[in-house]
């Protein structure tokens, strides 16, 4: 028997080792792919905020809180999400939140006032919470453990790349169309979840440790307590470095240091570029030395 058709039996063979790479790959991708345009769909705001208040007649503050609000907003996704992910498994929670979160994305693009704006920027911030958590779990239970260093480092630059994504959409749609459209293609998301349907399975280590009720869901939280609130606090200051910087930066740039929206961009793309090799690099030394 040749090699190429020793490669293709393995490949057919339920539980092989062919079909195993292939199912860590399809959920790396699939959670991938749902991150980055989940942070496409966040920083839209960000890199178009002077003219969303234009738009609507409002202060740039006023569009500085939805995305406080989108941000309020996520840790209820996460919980919500989270219990169903554990319940329920975690393919059917991403499906439903990648489709929910990419209506409401072009919904934002649609809204008549900056009311029904806020309220859409409130939801998009549930599925966008939700997404991170739903979709990390079902990668990071696929990979090979001697991978989930780089492999996770690798997951997260999907938040670095969706940002770069941002900044050349507002590159190249906003200066002929304006912010709206730019909207409308952060509902791209919704035809990602018929990749999750198809070709992505559920977790093998969800389904040998799945609860059986929501009080053994309860229990097992519970028990977790001190390491859930030393994580839970550990990303709460993550955050509060992350986004207290980098959300207002490019109307900065635009409305204090007087930089043309293309040089804006120009400079997210930069920074944005410096954030995924960071992320890459010491995806790779945490293999080494250890996390």
């Amino acid at each position: 028997m040749s090699a190429a058709g020793s490669a293709s039996d393995a490949a057919r063979v339920p539980g092989s080792a062919a079909e195993g790479a292939h199912d860590y790959v399809h959920a790396l991708v699939a959670s991938f792919l749902g991150w980055t345009l989940d942070a496409f769909d966040f920083f839209l705001v960000v890199v178009a905020l002077p003219s969303i208040a234009q738009d609507f007649g409002v202060d740039n503050s006023k569009v500085a809180l939805s995305i406080a609000v989108t941000l309020g907003f996520r840790p209820v996704g996460a919980f919500l999400f989270g219990l169903l992910a554990d319940r329920y498994g975690r393919r059917l929670p991403l499906m439903i939140d990648l489709v929910f979160f990419s209506i409401v994305e072009v919904l934002s693009g649609l809204a008549p006032d900056f009311a029904t704006f806020l309220v859409l920027r409130a939801l998009f911030g549930i599925g966008m919470g939700a997404e991170w958590g739903v979709g990390a779990s079902l990668a990071m239970e696929k990979v090979p453990p001697r991978w989930r260093g780089v492999l996770s480092g690798f997951l997260q630059e999907g938040y670095a790349v969706g940002y770069l994504l941002a900044a050349v959409c507002s590159f190249f749609v906003f200066p002929r169309w304006g912010w709206r459209p730019m909207f409308f293609i952060g509902g791209l998301p919704a035809l990602l979840a018929l990749f999750v349907r198809v070709k992505v399975k559920e977790s093998a280590v969800w389904e040998k440790t799945r609860h059986a009720s929501w009080g053994s869901l309860g229990r097992g939280i519970a028990s977790q307590w001190p390491l859930f609130l030393y994580l839970t606090l550990l990303m709460t200051m993550m955050n509060f470095v992350s986004h207290g910087t980098q959300d207002m930066y490019p109307t900065f740039l635009r409305e204090h240091r007087g930089f043309t929206s293309r040089q804006k961009d120009l400079i997210v793309m930069v920074y944005n570029v410096g954030a995924l090799l960071g992320g890459i690099v010491f995806g790779f030394v945490s293999d080494r030395i250890g996390r």
